[in-house]
C-alpha cells in the first residue's frame, strides 16, 4: 500500500484552520502565496475572491462582528499586505477578530533590499502596528503555532487582528506532524469579593447611570436586570448599539457625544461600564474625565486609561453583568427620557429618512455604515433592537467600510438579511466590490446618500471659520455603475418610492444600489 504524500505547510495550514472551526476564507491568490491555496478545492472551507484587498480585510471585519467568530484573510507579500493594513487598523480599533494570514519573501532574502518582487524592508513591522499579535514563522511548527497562539486570543482576549507571516520557501516544506486544534483557555472570570463591591456600590448609588460598550453585546439582558432595579438609564456606545432594545423605557442609546449627558456622566456618583474604553471617539471629548466608576472589562489596560475606576472587574462583561445581577431583584423601573439630540435642519431631514430605512427594513437585519452624516446621525437616532446588526467603522474611522463590511456579513449570517449605508464619497472607496457581491447572489440593499460632496468636512470648515474648498466633487452615474457589475439600480424620487425600492431589493438575487438624494419629495 503506498503511503500518502505528505502536506505541504501550506496545505496544513488550510486543514489546521479548518479544524479550528473556519468556514470561509476572503482573499486574493497571487503567485507568492498559490501555496496556501493548494489544498482550498478539497477543503470544507469557502474562498470569497475579492477585487482588492481592502475589501477582504473589511470583509473579514464584518464577518466577524456579524457572526462573532473569527474573519480569515489571506493576501500576499509586499502590496497585498499594505493594501490591507487599513482594514486590520478599523478591526484593531474596533475590536475585532480577524486573522490576516500573508506570505513574505523567502527567508534568505528577507529585509535585504536585493530588489525581489514584492520586496519590502519589514513587512512585519508595518502589520505589527495595527495587530494585537503579530508572528513570523521560521519552520513549520512555527505556523501551526501561530495559528494556535491567533485563535488563543480570539478565545480568551481582547478581540483584535492577528498576523501570521510565512515566508515563500517554508509554504513549500513538508509540514511534519502535529497539525492539530488545541484547545483554547476561557476568558477571565470576574472574582467574586468585586462581584460583592459591585452590587454594594450600585445599591447605595443616588444617581447611577450604566454605560454598554461593543463587548457587552451579550451582556443587554443582565444589564437591563440591573438598570431596572435602580432605575438607572442605559446608554451605549456606537458599537454597544443593540445590546438593549431601543425600545427599552431606560435605553437611551448612543448619547455620548452630547455636553448635556457628558454632565450628567461626570456629576453622578455611580457609572457602572461595561465592554468599552470610553474613548475620545465615544465621547468625541478628549477632555470628557468621568469618576465614580465601576469598570468591567476583559483588557487590562483599557481598565486604566484614561478614566481611573474605583472598581475595576478584569473580566468578560457578560457573565460578570450576570453575576451582578443576580444580586438585584424586584423591578423600580421608571422611564428615563433622553436628553434631545440635534434638532438642525440636516439632522431632521436625515432622520425623515433614517425613518423609512427603519420602517423598511425587519428587526433583524445587520447593517453596515460609512463613515458618511447620514451614518453618523444613524449612530444616535436609528433604532437597533439586537447585538450585532449595526456595524460602524468608529475607531479607526476609514470611508470604504460599507459595501465590503456587508457582504462579509451576508456571508455570515446567510438568510438574515443585511444592508449597507454609505456616503457618496465613500462608497467610491471600494465601489469594485460591487461584483463580489453580484458574483455570490447576494440580495444586499446599498443605500447611497448622495450630497454630492463631503459634507461632514464642508460643514466643519464653515463652523471653523474655514472656506469650504476641496469638498466637492464630480460623482459618476452611480445607476450606470451599478448595472455595468450586474447590480440593479434605483434612484427614488419620494420617500414613498424609497420604501418600495428597499422592500424590492431584499427580494432581489443581486445587490441594489438605491441612490438617494436630499431632492427626494417628502424631505
Amino acid at each position: 500500500m503506498s503511503k500518502r504524500p505528505e502536506l505541504s505547510a501550506g496545505e496544513a495550514l488550510v486543514s489546521l484552520l479548518e479544524a479550528y472551526g473556519v468556514d470561509t476564507i476572503f482573499g486574493i491568490p497571487g503567485v507568492h502565496n498559490i501555496e496556501m491555496y493548494r489544498a482550498l478545492p478539497r477543503s470544507g472551507i469557502r474562498h470569497i475572491l475579492t477585487r482588492h484587498e481592502q475589501g477582504a480585510g473589511f470583509m473579514a471585519d464584518g464577518y466577524a462582528r456579524a457572526s462573532g467568530k473569527p474573519g480569515v484573510c489571506f493576501t500576499i507579500t509586499g502590496p497585498g499586505l499594505t493594501n490591507i493594513l487599513t482594514p486590520m487598523g478599523q478591526a484593531w480599533s474596533d475590536s475585532s477578530n480577524v486573522l490576516v494570514v500573508s506570505s513574505a519573501l523567502d527567508m534568505k532574502d528577507s529585509g535585504q533590499g536585493r530588489g525581489r518582487l514584492h520586496e519590502m524592508i519589514s513587512q512585519f513591522n508595518a502589520a505589527s502596528a495595527v495587530t494585537a499579535t503579530a508572528m513570523r514563522a521560521y519552520t513549520p511548527k512555527d505556523i501551526r503555532d501561530g495559528v494556535a497562539r491567533a485563535f488563543s486570543g480570539f478565545a480568551s482576549a481582547r478581540p483584535r487582528p492577528a498576523y501570521l507571516e510565512i515566508p515563500l520557501d517554508l509554504l513549500s516544506e513538508p509540514a511534519g506532524e502535529g497539525w492539530t486544534a488545541r484547545r483554547a483557555a476561557a476568558r477571565a472570570h470576574h472574582a467574586e469579593a468585586q462581584i460583592s463591591e459591585a452590587i454594594a456600590m450600585l445599591k447605595a448609588a443616588r444617581d447611577p447611570f450604566i454605560i454598554l460598550g461593543g463587548g457587552a453585546l451579550d451582556g443587554g439582558r443582565a444589564a437591563v436586570q440591573i438598570a431596572e432595579a435602580l432605575g438607572a438609564p442605559i446608554i451605549t456606545t456606537t458599537a454597544g448599539k443593540g445590546a438593549v432594545p431601543a425600545d427599552h423605557p431606560l435605553c437611551w442609546g448612543y448619547r455620548m457625544g452630547h455636553p448635556a449627558v457628558q454632565e450628567m456622566l461626570k456629576a453622578s456618583d455611580c457609572v457602572l461600564a461595561a465592554g468599552t474604553e470610553l474613548s475620545e471617539t465615544d465621547f468625541w471629548n478628549s477632555d470628557c474625565i468621568l469618576e465614580n466608576l465601576i469598570r468591567i472589562d476583559i483588557d487590562p489596560a483599557s481598565l486604566m486609561r484614561p478614566h481611573a475606576a474605583r472598581l475595576a472587574i478584569l473580566a468578560d462583561a457578560a457573565p460578570a453583568l450576570a453575576a451582578i445581577a443576580a444580586g438585584f431583584s424586584g423591578k423600580k423601573t421608571t422611564k428615563q427620557s433622553a436628553p434631545p439630540t440635534d434638532d438642525s435642519p440636516l439632522r431632521q431631514m436625515l432622520a425623515k429618512v433614517l425613518t423609512v430605512i427603519r420602517d423598511s427594513l425587519p428587526a433583524e437585519t445587520v447593517i453596515a455604515s460609512d463613515m458618511t452624516q447620514i451614518a453618523y446621525a444613524a449612530n444616535e437616532i436609528f433604532p437597533v433592537s439586537l447585538p450585532r446588526t449595526w456595524i460602524h467603522p468608529v475607531g479607526f474611522g476609514t470611508l470604504g467600510f460599507a459595501l465590503p463590511a456587508a457582504i462579509g456579513a451576508k456571508i455570515a449570517v446567510g438568510e438574515t438579511p443585511v444592508a449597507a449605508l454609505a456616503g457618496d464619497y465613500g462608497l467610491q472607496y471600494t465601489l469594485n466590490e460591487l461584483g463580489t457581491g453580484v458574483e455570490h447572489r447576494l440580495p444586499l440593499p446599498i443605500l447611497l446618500w448622495n450630497n454630492d460632496a463631503l459634507g461632514q468636512i464642508r460643514d466643519n470648515m464653515a463652523d471653523n471659520g474655514i472656506q469650504p474648498n476641496a469638498v466637492t466633487l464630480l460623482n459618476p452615474d452611480f445607476m450606470a455603475l451599478a448595472k455595468a457589475y450586474g447590480a440593479r439600480a434605483e434612484r427614488p424620487e419620494s420617500l414613498a418610492a424609497l420604501a418600495k425600492a428597499i422592500a424590492a431589493a431584499l427580494k432581489a438575487d443581486v445587490p441594489t444600489v438605491i441612490e438617494m438624494t436630499p431632492r427626494m419629495s417628502g424631505l
